[in-house]
């Protein structure tokens, strides 16, 4: 007699009526079916050409709304409110996580798996493990838990606008770290990002050590500059193509010679 398989459908959580301040709602409605804790996910510094990619994971009380009147995604905070922010999360958080990832790991998985490692690492590192995760704009598969991506969710779900300040000012004081050190690119005022000012730098002085030689601009900046990127590095078909000839050699000489394809 052969064997039979039954398809399982996938899981899903129960319909819930979201009743309440609209960025509570998914939080408590979830939480009112049994599937709390739930964990918020985001992330700062995915577009920045220098420093670390800082990913975060918090789980709030569900009724502390009035606890947290300023909380919503950290850039549309002022730079003061989202410190105050910071520091009432950190009181009030039933749970938070903070992952911070060195450019040299971002250069050597690139980006977007760097992003979702990193969004599994800041979960797994929650004291508890939650019912329920909630992940900014698009699916991280393997997480410990059933996940939602919820569109713009740093700035429609509390959890994971506490998250989104936990990581961007986490990796703000990073970066104004990393400027006493690296004095001029001028990390403390564009932490970062591609700017007029920090390309300027970047065609100055050629990158730094902090910087992601796994991006174009970085790399066409060291190439400028006569220097090899001091790690391996993943380039991506589309970074190769849009590299000069010469750029990309370079990156590929030093990403074989430390033992990483390019691809």
């Amino acid at each position: 007699m052969g064997s039979s398989s039954t398809l399982v459908a996938p899981f899903r959580p129960p319909r819930a009526v979201i009743r309440g301040e609209t960025t509570w709602g998914l939080l408590s409605a979830l939480d009112r079916r049994g599937l709390g804790p739930v964990a918020g996910v985001d992330e700062a510094g995915r577009g920045a050409c220098a420093g670390p990619l800082v990913v975060a994971s918090c789980v709030l009380k569900p009724g502390d709304a009035a606890r947290l009147p300023e909380l919503t995604d950290s850039k549309l905070l002022t730079a003061l409110a989202r410190e105050r922010v910071y520091e009432r999360v950190l009181k009030r958080a039933l749970d938070y996580s903070i992952v911070v990832i060195s450019p040299a790991e971002v250069d050597a998985l690139g980006i977007h798996v760097t992003n979702i490692e990193g969004m599994r690492r800041a979960v797994a590192g929650l004291a508890t493990c939650p019912g329920y995760v909630l992940t900014d704009g698009f699916k991280v598969p393997g997480l410990p838990a059933p996940s939602v991506p919820v569109i713009k969710g740093d700035r429609a779900v509390a959890c994971v606008a506490a998250a989104s300040v936990l990581a961007k000012v986490t990796r703000d004081r990073i970066m104004a770290d990393l400027h006493g050190e690296h004095p001029v690119y001028g990390f403390d005022v564009h932490k970062g990002y591609t700017t007029e000012q920090h390309g300027a730098a970047l065609t100055e002085h050629g990158p730094s050590e902090v910087h992601r030689w796994s991006y174009t601009n970085v790399a066409t900046a060291g190439a400028a500059h006569g220097r090899r990127p001091p790690h391996r590095v993943m380039l991506t078909a589309a970074a190769l193509g849009q590299m000069s000839p010469p750029v990309a050699a370079l990156i590929d000489d030093v990403s074989q010679n430390e033992g990483s394809a390019v691809g």
